[in-house]
């Protein structure tokens, strides 16, 4: 097993009992499988977001985040950049967001990834069931195209830069 830091940690949050809140998971799944033989890419998939995920995140060059967005147009893939909060959150609770946890590595760890991205796929239904709705399950293709491809770039951009 590889420990060495990843040059891209792709760090995934979801759950799957509440219908398109599990597409950061599924995310993470296919990302899995894709990445599989790629040493230099880490994925990490959680129900939620915690501040001790903070040090896996200051050891990356670059983070996706993976996330559904429930308040953003049903089926929308979005990719945003992300950048740390201006503090940290007064209490500490067991979810954080991307912005919390790259605060936490700059604070923390005086470490912030020299990339650090949010993937979100717009929520439709965040009920207490399984599987995801039709328009998000029809958006995965696009998704998954996009972490593709943005991965891809973060590692070339990584290989270009001067050591």
């Amino acid at each position: 097993m590889n420990t060495s830091p990843p040059r891209c940690l792709i760090l995934a949050c979801g759950n799957w009992l509440r219908e398109d809140d599990g597409v950061g998971l599924r995310l993470a799944e296919w990302a899995e499988s894709r990445f599989h033989s790629e040493a230099e890419v880490r994925i990490l998939a959680r129900q939620q977001w915690t501040p001790e995920l903070a040090e896996d995140i200051s050891g990356a060059e670059s983070v996706v985040f993976i996330d559904c967005a429930a308040n953003s147009t049903p089926g929308m893939v979005r990719l945003a950049p992300v950048a740390p909060s201006a503090e940290l959150p007064r209490l500490l609770t067991h979810h954080l967001g991307a912005a919390d946890l790259l605060a936490m590595c700059r604070d923390y760890y005086d470490a912030l990834p020299r990339t650090a991205i949010l993937l979100t796929v717009g929520a439709a239904s965040l009920e207490l069931r399984e599987g995801l709705s039709g328009i998000v399950a029809a958006a995965l293709p696009d998704a998954e195209d996009l972490l593709e491809e943005t991965v891809l770039r973060l590692l070339g951009a990584a290989e270009a830069d001067p050591v």
